[in-house]
């Protein structure tokens, strides 16, 4: 119970379709197939955001068996808003050279990879009141050398 002190969950704004749908916009855009909503990395997601939140919210990746985006933000930072941000990257990826020109592209090109079917995802309040937004994606994306689409 300590962590629900500590973090308050929210899908207000976070439902998991607004998650799916979010990403699947994206993916639609670059002609890959759709992710679908799974229980046990939804699951893995929202542990690891109750961890995250517990201990202040810091940006550190799980390093664990999924492919990963992370967000943070103050107000009311939905997951779709998230994912928006994710998104916000295509125009620094360089699908001809497969690479990330002028800026970040790996959220965008794990959001887009082609191979990752399931999608799972978490939104937790922070203690200084900054939302935390986890996505984790199976199998994971980015392997170097590789494409997303």
């Amino acid at each position: 119970m300590v962590l629900k002190a500590i973090a308050e969950t929210s899908l207000a704004q976070s439902t998991h379709q607004d998650f799916v749908d979010a990403h699947n916009g994206a993916r639609a855009q670059v002609g890959v197939a759709p992710l679908t909503w799974n229980d046990t990395v939804a699951a893995y997601a929202q542990t690891y955001a109750s961890k995250r939140a517990a201990t202040g919210c810091a940006l550190e990746h799980s390093m664990g068996p999924y492919g990963e985006n992370l967000a943070e933000g103050y107000g009311e930072l939905s997951g779709e808003d998230a994912v928006k941000m994710w998104v916000s990257e295509r125009a620094n990826y360089d699908h001809h050279s497969n690479a990330c020109v002028g800026g970040e592209c790996l959220h965008y090109t794990q959001v887009v990879w082609r191979s990752s079917i399931h999608l799972g995802c978490a939104r937790v309040k922070c203690s200084n009141g900054w939302w935390f937004v986890t996505c984790n994606y199976d199998p994971p994306g980015n392997y170097e050398g590789e494409s997303p689409y």
